[in-house]
């Protein structure tokens, strides 16, 4: 599983001069509203949009998106 990292995404769209969600919506182009929740860590973007966010600041996908363990698989489990 994995998840955005949004700290490292806020970072460096900071360096891009996008300092607000809105910012980084129209830089994407993923929608105003989910960039919003994006950032406030209530939505976890698709894979089209994290493709679309790592993409706006020329990044490899794994520079925003984190490997976490699955909450809902026992520790250990194979897949």
């Amino acid at each position: 599983m994995y998840r955005l990292n949004i700290a490292r995404l806020r970072e460096i769209a900071a360096k891009h001069g996008d300092k607000t969600a809105w910012a980084i919506a129209k830089r994407s182009g993923v929608s105003v509203s989910s960039a919003y929740r994006y950032i406030d860590g209530s939505a976890q973007p698709d894979l089209n949009s994290a493709l679309r966010l790592a993409q706006a600041y020329d990044l490899d996908i794994r520079t925003v998106m984190d490997a976490v363990e699955d909450e809902d698989e026992p520790a250990g489990a194979v897949a």
